[in-house]
């Protein structure tokens, strides 16, 4: 039976031409860390690791410095950087109600940390008018998913970042969801941090991500780990510039090889025809969901305000059974559940059932929505 990957809100797949074998050529013919030497191949990956920062920062249109590009495992250890590093006993922050557990869980394990939720539509909008009346004199941080990876659903986060700006208050983006699916500038969202992981619509290898951080925030985030940087080297105190004050150990450098490779294919594509290629069959998606019965679409129609994260609800059968038959009896790779962001489900009215999740990527095509259809058609 053949495959039909619809799972890339968890991770792309296929990854683009070239990505593991660059990881490959740095594992066979590198070998070496960064800043711990000076001959050829230790150059040469730290010219590598420049190159995708600056890949990154021109993608988000970055206003700081390369250096202010960290480089991180993921987006989870991202958030976790910027949420432990800045928040402190007393302070306030605001999410939205429509967060994954990877800011959900940061902010709650800090329990004199109070935290706000900005109420959010059926469809997953959130209601930006409510969002002065959140604001306090003590919160220090708004943090919020772009997209989100249950419905696909994306915030306006020009007007949040708007009026964070107004009231002085740093803006955070988790970008889980949209980074490579559409254009992201740092500065028109008033952004004073952004999150990213390399290996969902970034297309790179897991275990890759970004904490694109102004410099104001950076100097008051306390590192979320501490040790070797191959730098400062005569002091045990951690440097306190960027990007070194954040980078302790060794890095991934065969997952930065494949990564770079991978942003210099986003980049030669553009977000742009990227992101066209991924609604034109979102919305093939959507028009085919309409005429078969008992499934429900878990938010908006509109394709200017989502991406192609597509979530129903079976009403007649359970999900996971559902799931389970796409798999085995038409070869329809989803995810079932509550995807790591019970809050989502919950404003979405599909807690604690879940959803049945169809994410669209960079190499689907329209045979792979038909497929999908018609087994969702056999299926309700």
């Amino acid at each position: 039976m053949n495959t039909v990957y619809l799972d890339n809100a968890a991770t792309s797949f296929p990854k683009p031409q070239g990505v593991s074998d660059r990881m490959k050529y740095y594992l066979d013919c590198v070998g070496a860390n960064v800043n711990r030497s000076v001959y050829t191949a230790a150059q040469e990956a730290g010219l590598v690791t420049l190159t995708l920062r600056q890949r990154l920062a021109r993608l988000f249109r970055f206003p700081e410095p390369p250096t202010h590009v960290i480089l991180t495992p993921g987006a989870t250890f991202a958030l976790n950087t910027l949420i432990s590093g800045l928040l402190r006993p007393g302070d306030h922050c605001i999410v939205s109600g429509m967060e994954h557990n990877a800011v959900m869980r940061p902010l709650l394990r800090l329990p004199e940390v109070s935290v706000s939720r900005l109420p959010c539509d059926s469809e997953g909008f959130a209601d930006i008018a409510a969002l002065p009346g959140l604001l306090r004199s003590s919160t220090k941080l708004v943090v919020m998913a772009h997209g989100s990876n249950v419905c696909g659903t994306v915030q306006d986060a020009e007007a949040i970042g708007r009026i964070c700006a107004d009231r002085g208050v740093p803006f955070a983006l988790d970008a889980a969801q949209t980074a490579g699916h559409l254009p992201i500038d740092f500065s028109a969202l008033h952004l004073s941090a952004l999150a990213v992981p390399g290996h969902k619509g970034l297309l790179g290898p897991g275990g890759t991500g970004a904490l694109l951080l102004r410099d104001e925030l950076a100097q008051r985030l306390t590192p979320l780990t501490a040790g070797g940087t191959g730098s400062a080297s005569d002091s045990e105190y951690l440097p306190d510039y960027l990007p070194d004050k954040f980078e302790s150990g060794t890095a991934n450098l065969p997952g930065y090889y494949g990564w770079e490779a991978a942003l210099r294919f986003v980049e030669e594509t553009g977000v742009p025809a990227l992101r066209e290629h991924e609604m034109a069959l979102c919305s093939r998606f959507l028009q085919g969901l309409e005429d078969i019965p008992h499934v429900r679409l878990c938010g908006t129609r509109d394709l200017s305000r989502r991406v192609g994260v597509i979530s129903v609800d079976f009403l007649r059968r359970d999900n996971a059974e559902a799931a389970y038959a796409l798999e085995t009896e038409y070869g329809i790779l989803t995810r079932c559940g509550l995807h790591c962001a019970p809050s989502a489900h919950r404003t979405l009215g599909t807690f604690p059932q879940g959803t049945v999740r169809f994410s669209l990527g960079f190499a689907n095509t329209e045979a792979d929505v038909d497929a999908a259809l018609h087994a969702l058609r056999a299926l309700a």
